[in-house]
């Protein structure tokens, strides 16, 4: 009966006061905010890869691991063949991959646990999400081992099986990430491709794939043919649906994504932040040089998206082709703060200023966005990115950055310094496990609105207004 009285006296509810930094309300107790961890997923969850080798499993876990870590939620990847080679050192040839190799399948055993009490140590103790295990798991008792594994550990299974028939897109796979593997260091090309086709020879034979009957109270999602047909069975929550959603808007078609900022505008001149002006004369000139730079390039059925705000329209109307507004690629808010110098803002506005250089990623201003805010206005886009082929964006700075950190794989810590200038051109080319960027300036000058991470401690002035007890107190505004 104690306990239920002290349940009562802890769940009744609490006063809530304003968190200064993001500008949400938090309960509130005894003066201090009661801190919580912001939870995406209801429990941790485990995604499995399934399939044999070569069919783009490590391809489909690193980009699902980078989106679910763009989008704020927790997640990494543990590549079971990566595990092998720590404990091997060195690989010898597809004899280690035979069913009938006994001392093989008791190190891949090893290594698979290995790898799971990884996963249960970062999902149990060091606060991720999801964890994304890659790995063949090829055969029914393997997958229900790790079944097993996770009830036992309260996390949630989500499979992704890759299946693929076709001969070309298997070589190609073979050609462009296998070759390259620490496995084949040391051989020339031809030996590689022999040895890699003998070792998928070894999975053929135990191979069950995922089945309708047989796995139907599984949660899964069946990928056929690089993306041709989808099959979906039981997807019991939120994050799995968002999976789901993700993988199939993928694709492995060989495009180009051209990322710049509009022309330099009035307000760049003045040192103004937000606002909705529009080109400078150096500007218009970009814009023209733009145009050239695009013809140049003689990109196959280019598309092209701008914001809504009228220095991205006037730059892309130079280009003399057909664009698509997007209210999404707005640039960032920034509330009471818009059109104010930086200098007005740490005068006006002293601990607004003080707690933006804190934690720029989560900082929301008064009235405005965070960084924060932005990633998650910009999933539709990156969805939609992921679906295009040859596409040119001219949008705004931390629109830039955001979008820049989801294809370069960049922390949230990182991604409000990353470095946009105007007049330069991103090109960003995606590859099997990254993006290549090359970064192509036009040659127009332009004013620099680059502000650096500041390496210097809060100023003794508002230091006892950021302490961690007194920061979660303060009205943002009395200042």
């Amino acid at each position: 009966m104690l306990d239920n009285e002290e349940f009562m006296l802890e769940s009744s509810p609490r006063e809530l006061t304003q968190n200064p930094l993001r500008k949400i309300w938090m309960p509130c107790k005894n003066g201090h905010i009661a801190h919580r961890r912001v939870c995406m997923t209801n429990c941790p969850t485990l995604i499995v890869t399934v399939g044999l080798p070569a069919r783009g499993k490590t391809y489909i876990s690193k980009k699902l691991t980078r989106y679910l870590n763009w989008i704020g939620v927790p997640t990494k990847e543990f590549n079971v063949g990566q595990y092998r080679r720590e404990c091997l050192k060195i690989y010898k040839s597809f004899e280690f991959f035979r069913p009938d190799n006994e001392e093989g399948l008791k190190i891949r055993r090893q290594c698979a646990m290995a790898a799971l009490n990884d996963v249960r140590q970062y999902l149990s103790v060091e606060g991720g999400q999801v964890a994304v295990f890659d790995a063949t798991n090829t055969t029914r008792e393997r997958r229900g081992t790790i079944v097993k594994f996770a009830e036992q550990n309260g996390f949630k299974v989500f499979f992704v099986e890759s299946v693929c028939e076709d001969p070309d897109v298997i070589a190609q796979n073979i050609v462009q990430v296998k070759l390259d593997s620490p496995d084949y260091i040391h051989c020339n090309t031809e030996e590689a491709i022999e040895d890699f086709m003998k070792r998928i020879k070894c999975y053929e034979s135990s191979y069950q794939p995922l089945d309708e009957v047989l796995d139907r109270d599984l949660s899964y999602i069946k990928i056929m043919d690089v993306g041709r047909r989808y099959l979906v069975n039981r997807v019991l929550d939120h994050i799995q649906s968002r999976i789901v959603y993700y993988l199939m808007n993928i694709h492995i078609t060989p495009r180009s994504i051209y990322l710049c900022r509009h022309g330099e505008s009035d307000l760049n001149i003045k040192g103004r932040i937000g606002g909705d002006s529009g080109l400078s004369a150096r500007g218009e000139e970009f814009a023209k040089r733009l145009r050239k730079f695009i013809q140049d390039q003689n990109i196959k059925d280019l598309k092209v998206w701008t914001s809504q705000m009228k220095r991205t329209i006037q730059t892309a109307e130079c280009l003399g082709v057909p664009y698509e507004q997007w209210k999404s690629l707005n640039e960032i808010d920034a509330g009471v703060c818009e059109e104010m110098m930086y200098e007005e803002i740490q005068e006006h506005y002293p601990l607004e200023f003080a707690l933006r250089d804190q934690d720029k990623y989560r900082y929301r201003y008064p009235k405005g966005e965070s960084y924060e805010d932005l990633v998650q206005r910009l999933e539709p886009v990156i969805m939609e990115l992921e679906r295009q082929e040859n596409i040119l964006v001219v949008c705004h700075q931390a629109v830039m950055r955001c979008l820049l950190a989801y294809f370069l794989d960049k922390t949230a810590d990182e991604l409000p310094y990353l470095k946009c200038p105007l007049h330069t051109v991103l090109k960003l080319t995606p590859m099997a496990y990254g993006c290549k960027v090359e970064s192509v300036y036009l040659g127009v000058d332009s004013v620099n609105t680059h502000r650096d991470r500041p390496e210097v401690g809060i100023p003794s002035s508002t230091q006892k207004c950021l302490s961690a007890d007194d920061v979660d107190n303060l009205n943002p505004l009395q200042v």
